[in-house]
């Protein structure tokens, strides 16, 4: 159905149902619609935005529903979920045309008997003058204004991180220009002429590190390999190891592989990098991948990565890019806000497993950074504390410094770079 807000639907009852990545839908989704460029843009809008301010916007519904939300069908309430957020958030849409397509949606799905119950709480919520009434209890008003679960809110505090929940996610993509295939003005000139030069800017705090905005995946300088999508702060964690074309590099954890790409551009394209995933199939990402890029110095397969492989030879830098409760990305990937910090219980021991085999294969003066894309202590400061305990082998590095915001120093010396933790460690003897 050519429908942006009907697929947004379809789209939020599939993503709440299954606790998926909104990432992975939201593609799924728009690849296999019919949706033109603008009908994609507001879906995106739209999905992003109800994930984004669910507690927020079920906190309005329920003051103005005269039935719990939990009574409502799964379809009704991501449809008021959607006319709320565009009466509240999307200025560009108009309160009446929000109000009128809800209720069309309402019918679309077969809920004709409720159509006037949206029709009902949309047009209270316009008249009562779009108010957002919040508690006084401070850790519940938090909660509401800014969408995220309470145990979330005492855990960022206790984390000294509530700026997690106030970072947006800028427009447009970060990528990484492949130094071995174009040179940065044949890399301008190709996107400038394909999304327009407005839309291409360069990133100074990091070499070949650019913000772009539209549709990069389906331009020729992609077919070409002439970049990879990848965040300036997993660029920051490949500068921060450092790699060079004299080193044998272990990516340990390292799907869908955009730091092992990055590295092995460093180091241009010679060395060794050894990429490993747990699963075949995303060792095949890492390799198809290296294949687009022209990088043939990369070796991914699959493999454990806590546990010795002795066929492995000794690494002169490793990277332990850990999987991690991924709090510092809520801004890109909002539904992890909504999951019980329960979940997150067994990862510091996982991480230090990981981090412990991988020092197996770091040879003498060989240097391993250890990251994470998230705040908590637990599986950062902790476990590089519990890792220098139990190997007095390892001494801490300096870390570069960076224009890249917020950039906060922690004890010894690792460094959280827009959420991102990073620790590096020499192996002395």
């Amino acid at each position: 159905m050519n429908d942006p807000r009907y697929l947004t639907v379809k789209l939020l009852s599939k993503t709440f149902r299954s606790g998926s990545y909104s990432n992975i839908q939201l593609s799924a989704g728009l690849d296999a619609s019919d949706l033109d460029e603008r009908g994609k843009k507001l879906c995106s809008a739209l999905y992003y935005g109800v994930i984004e301010r669910r507690i927020t916007l079920d906190h309005i519904i329920s003051g103005l529903s005269s039935r719990p939300i939990s009574k409502l069908d799964d379809e009704i309430v991501n449809i008021l979920r959607c006319g709320i957020y565009q009466i509240m958030y999307m200025d560009s849409i108009p309160d009446n045309a929000a109000v009128n397509e809800s209720v069309n949606l309402a019918k679309q799905f077969g809920k004709t008997s409720a159509a006037g119950m949206v029709n009902a709480i949309l047009r209270s919520f316009i008249r009562s003058g779009k108010q957002l009434t919040l508690p006084e209890y401070a850790i519940k008003r938090t909660s509401i204004e800014y969408s995220a679960p309470e145990e979330l809110v005492r855990e960022l505090m206790k984390n000294d991180a509530l700026e997690v929940l106030t970072s947006k996610h800028r427009d447009g993509a970060c990528v990484r220009r492949n130094p071995l295939k174009c040179t940065e003005e044949e890399f301008k000139s190709s996107l400038s002429a394909a999304l327009g030069e407005a839309n291409i800017r360069r990133m100074e705090a990091l070499p070949d590190c650019w913000t772009i905005a539209g549709d990069l995946i389906h331009t020729t300088a992609f077919e070409q390999g002439w970049f990879h999508v990848q965040s300036a702060a997993s660029q920051y964690i490949c500068a921060a190891l450092a790699p060079t074309e004299n080193d044998r590099v272990l990516d340990i954890c390292a799907a869908p592989g955009g730091k092992t790409f990055t590295m092995a551009e460093m180091m241009n394209g010679r060395g060794e990098v050894y990429a490993f995933d747990l699963h075949e199939k995303r060792a095949k990402l890492i390799r198809d991948g290296a294949a687009r890029l022209g990088l043939a110095n990369i070796r991914a397969s699959a493999g454990d990565a806590r546990k010795f492989d002795p066929s492995l030879p000794q690494f002169t830098k490793i990277l332990c890019d850990v999987p991690c409760s991924g709090l510092a990305v809520i801004s890109v990937k909002p539904e992890i806000k909504y999951k019980k910090l329960s979940e997150f219980d067994g990862l510091p021991e996982i991480q230090y497993n990981i981090a412990h085999n991988a020092l197996n294969y770091l040879a003498v003066g060989g240097e391993l950074v250890y990251s994470t894309c998230t705040i908590r202590r637990e599986e950062n400061e902790k476990v590089c504390a519990r890792l220098l305990h139990a190997h007095p082998e390892l001494e801490p590095v300096e870390l570069p410094d960076t224009g890249l915001a917020p950039d906060r120093r922690t004890e010894p010396p690792y460094r959280s770079v827009n959420g991102f933790f990073v620790a590096k460690f020499r192996r002395r003897v």
